[in-house]
């Protein structure tokens, strides 16, 4: 390595803060849009539901291009494609800015999208080549933040801006962000030796490229991102499209897994998942953030249908979330430090999150802004404890020559639990919803002394009012009516919690069906 190299090899810590920032930018712009859509339907003149393919584009394009990250890493080199995502991304932002019709701002999302998968896997793959393996949760530590918060800071952020500006804002203010992670890339980062030599090695023999592995891959991804994200509102199997999109899923995942497992060289590794602390680490990733994003895509719709929220207070009150799980992040990097085994963080983490979705479960109507802030605290604080450890001990038995390939399908892992955390969230609550819509009615019996009562008291109330009995009588049923259907929602988001503790509690075991995870010294396990 030259010199200069040299230098920036011994600042682990600037290159984290480096990658950080395209991390953050990232992560931010899966979910600072949501809140923003309805604003950009009404200014765009197009409908809610086909404004909703702003994100489903997005999301679609991500989880197609991050497991082709690693083989793009080694075939232009790691820091040549980083910057171009990063580029990328930016411009896009900017073009997203300035769109005039929805199809175009959707094109615009999907290019975005591609640039940004590349983002988060190649990011993790630099840290974990730029720290030492004793120091290696903690660099995963920078990284944690922002991948936990920025989710939870969106759509603050978001809403504010909208608020308060343009939904356009919301693009243009990666921009900035965009250039100085260009400028502090090109003067901090550097390929590691090995990868030089493996990029060499491809270039001298000749860039094989994978068409079929990539084709089966791309296709099980995409259409499983599209099914997971409409099928709620395309009615599941009951839609043509959808039953068509679960077949292709299905022949894409199945052909993909089958024929990457037995490819001599293949652009995604899946054999890494043999090694079972990088197997149990992904499932176990992927279940955190399906409880995460599932929270945080409920609780600002509880918060706003329900309680009375606007979007910029709602999200006010999840914020300090984002806090406390940057504080249990730097703790458990402590601790590591100390030469703790990671699983007992990792299942320390679980039992937390699992605490605090069940907290969520306890919630009623009448809850105030510190009985929402708390629970959300306790179950962001579980998911810090464990992420830095988890993200270090899934790769620690691993060749550091398979670190790019391990990114990729760690980071393809946890963005599919994510997108499954959303759309089980959807189906349950549509479902529970129903249910309880139901069962509420069926209490309402005419006969009923509760119902009679109920319905004298407010048709005398209503009466009063308006001095016309029938008319009060009338007013009278649809309040009732009213107070069923809060509590049938309420009582349906509860039920959602109650499905992400379960999800919580099953990481706990997986903890320690890893291999015993101690970082000592700085030699990686798996050379």
């Amino acid at each position: 390595m030259t010199a200069a190299a040299a230098d920036r090899a011994t600042n682990p810590w600037l290159v984290a803060l480096t990658v950080t920032i395209a991390t953050f930018m990232e992560v931010l712009d899966t979910s600072i849009a949501n809140v923003a859509l309805p604003h950009i339907a009404g200014d765009l003149g197009a409908s809610t539901d086909d404004a909703n393919w702003v994100l489903t584009g997005y999301l679609v394009a991500n989880a197609m291009i991050i497991p082709l990250s690693s083989w793009l890493s080694a075939a232009m080199g790691r820091k040549a494609y980083y910057m171009a995502c990063v580029a990328m991304f930016t411009v896009t932002s900017a073009l997203c800015g300035l769109a005039h019709t929805l199809p175009i701002l959707i094109l615009w999302r999907v290019l975005q999208g591609i640039a940004g998968g590349g983002l988060q896997p190649v990011s993790q793959a630099i840290l974990l080549d730029t720290f030492p393996a004793s120091r290696r949760a903690a660099g995963m530590a920078v990284y944690g933040v922002a991948a936990l918060t920025a989710p939870v800071l969106g759509p603050t952020l978001g809403g504010w801006i909208t608020d308060n500006y343009s939904w356009r804002w919301i693009f243009y203010i990666n921009i900035p962000a965009g250039i100085l992670s260009l400028i502090l890339n090109e003067l901090l980062v550097e390929d590691p030796a090995y990868l030089k030599a493996e990029r060499a090695a491809m270039r001298e023999k000749g860039l094989r490229i994978d068409h079929v592995g990539i084709g089966l891959i791309a296709l099980g991804l995409g259409c499983l991102e599209v099914v997971l994200d409409k099928g709620q509102e395309w009615d599941w199997l009951g839609s043509p499209a959808i039953r068509i999109m679960v077949i292709l899923t299905a022949i894409g995942l199945a052909g993909g897994f089958f024929w990457e497992w037995r490819h001599p060289a293949p652009f995604i590794n899946l054999r890494l998942l043999r090694d079972r602390s990088f197997f149990f680490g992904c499932a176990i990733v992927a279940s955190t953030y399906a409880v995460l994003y599932g929270s945080i895509l409920l609780l600002p719709q509880m918060m706003q249908g329900l309680m009375g929220y606007d979007a910029t207070n709602a999200g006010l009150v999840l914020s300090p979330a984002g806090f406390f799980s940057m504080v249990t992040m730097i703790l458990s990097a402590l601790v590591l430090r100390k030469g703790a085994d990671a699983r007992w963080l990792i299942s320390l983490g679980g039992a937390v999150m699992a605490l605090g979705s069940y907290w969520l479960v306890t919630l009623n109507l009448q809850a105030g802004p510190m009985q929402l802030v708390w629970p959300r605290v306790v179950q962001m604080a579980g998911a810090g404890l464990m992420f830095a450890p988890l993200a270090a001990a899934a790769v620690l038995y691993l060749p550091k020559t398979e670190m790019n390939n391990a990114s990729g399908l760690f980071n393809m892992l946890r963005n599919e639990g994510s997108s499954v955390g959303i759309g089980l969230s959807t189906a349950v609550f549509q479902r529970r919803l129903q249910f309880h819509t139901f069962r509420l009615t069926e209490a309402l019996q005419p006969l009923s002394d509760a119902t009679g009562a109920a319905l004298q008291a407010t048709g005398r109330f209503f009466t009063a009012v308006t001095g016309d009995p029938a008319r009060g009588d009338l007013m009278g049923l649809r309040a009732i009516r009213l107070v069923r259907d809060q509590q049938a929602y309420a009582m349906a988001f509860l039920d959602c919690f109650w499905v992400f503790t379960l999800i919580a509690l099953a990481t706990v075991p997986l903890a320690w069906l890893m291999k015993r995870s101690v970082a000592e010294g700085d030699v990686h396990l798996g050379e």
